[in-house]
């Protein structure tokens, strides 16, 4: 691809309209790395310096950003995320044009401390199954969740899980038809190592933690989780009422 300044649009903003047609179209998806500056110079038949100021140009529109020592990747969209007392992650999602997907990461048996035990009603030291998972939206996670529940009430939620890959859907298996949010706590931490990994984030990078507890209709508890969203991915939406 070779190109020129005779139709009057400049060398940079012609590589950088054809980076964003890219993004439109999907050649380069959210989260993705794009293609180095030497081989995008080579790719449209410029120097460095054009290239530097049409990925400048992106960034600013917040369309790219650039890590240091790594390269640019293409910035995604904030989801919104509506908080409110009936909340689901696959309806959300799925709202907002993408498509929601569930990975279970483990699954396993823990003992209830004293905060779990007082969000679920049960006594410490009460059997547990704990399931940390993932969620997509498309092919870029947003949170990774670790969620527990009554063992007695909710035996093998952990295989029920990676059959379903929705909470909603184990939940409704063991015959809960609805439930709602009794409580939301929102803090921000520092992503570490082991969720950078599973969030695809650079260390460093901000999180926003939501601690939650579902109950039934007559507030029998639930579940109750830990989220960890990537604070670059959504935007929450608090709605009253």
């Amino acid at each position: 691809m070779s190109m020129q300044e005779s139709s009057g649009v400049a060398l940079w903003r012609q590589v950088a309209d054809g980076i964003e047609r890219g993004i439109a179209d999907g050649r380069f998806a959210a989260g993705e790395k794009l293609p180095g500056e030497m081989e995008i110079a080579e790719t449209y038949r410029v120097n460095r310096h054009t290239v530097r100021r049409a990925l400048a140009a992106l960034a600013e529109r917040g369309l790219v950003r650039a890590e240091r020592g790594s390269g640019t990747y293409v910035e995604a969209q904030r989801l919104a995320y509506p908080l409110r007392s009936r909340t689901r992650f696959s309806e959300i999602v799925g709202a907002g044009g993408h498509e929601p997907r569930g990975q279970l990461i483990e699954a396993g048996e823990d003992i209830a401390n004293r905060e779990i035990a007082r969000e679920l009603g049960l006594k410490i030291g009460a059997r547990l199954i704990r399931i940390e998972a993932v969620r997509l939206a498309d092919r870029t996670p947003i949170c990774v969740s670790t969620t527990w529940l009554s063992a007695e009430r909710f035996p093998d939620a952990g295989s029920v899980f990676a059959n379903v890959h929705s909470m909603t859907k184990l939940l409704g298996h063991y015959g809960v038809k609805d439930y709602h949010r009794s409580s939301t706590r929102i803090t921000a931490a520092i992503v570490d190592a082991t969720d950078a990994a599973r969030l695809d984030l650079p260390l460093g990078r901000p999180v926003l933690v939501v601690d939650a507890t579902d109950v039934e209709m007559l507030d029998q508890p639930l579940v109750t989780k830990r989220s960890r969203f990537a604070a670059e991915r959504v935007e929450f939406l608090v709605e009253n009422g």
